[in-house]
């Protein structure tokens, strides 16, 4: 798991594409606005929620699932709760081959998610918010 400064201001600054899954279209939810944050950072955000699938959202079409995109993805932003974390990783290892990071929300942990994401050598943070991390790095 990496979670040192360095290992995160790695991460923040070669990631590209992120796939943020639970996204919101609700403006006062955390997922809605961390995504229009790394928008606005520069980042390509493809939101992923299954009821909100075709709509148009961060100039991008939401997508229902993971395995509904095409395009590699570096990032997988997941707004779940824990207990679904293995299986949203356990997509991401299936259909984003070029997967380089699985970062998991404040208040979300999947020890076994952790472990089978870095089995394939991925890297993993946990318990961490990117909107929160890039200020604080300078990023």
């Amino acid at each position: 798991m990496s979670q040192t400064d360095d290992a995160l201001r790695q991460i923040l600054t070669t990631t590209r594409v992120i796939a943020l899954v639970g996204w919101s279209p609700k403006a006062d939810r955390p997922s809605h606005r961390v995504a229009a944050f790394l928008k606005a950072r520069g980042y390509r955000v493809i939101p992923v929620n299954p009821g909100q699938a075709g709509q148009q959202a961060l100039g991008e079409t939401v997508r229902a699932s993971l395995a509904d995109i095409f395009e590699p993805v570096d990032m997988i932003d997941i707004f779940r709760r824990s207990e679904e974390v293995p299986g949203v990783v356990a997509e991401g290892l299936a259909a984003l081959p070029h997967l380089k990071t699985v970062w998991m929300q404040l208040g979300v942990q999947s020890p076994e998610a952790a472990a089978a994401a870095e089995a394939r050598g991925i890297t993993v943070v946990q318990n961490r918010c990117p909107a929160i991390e890039m200020p604080r790095l300078g990023l």
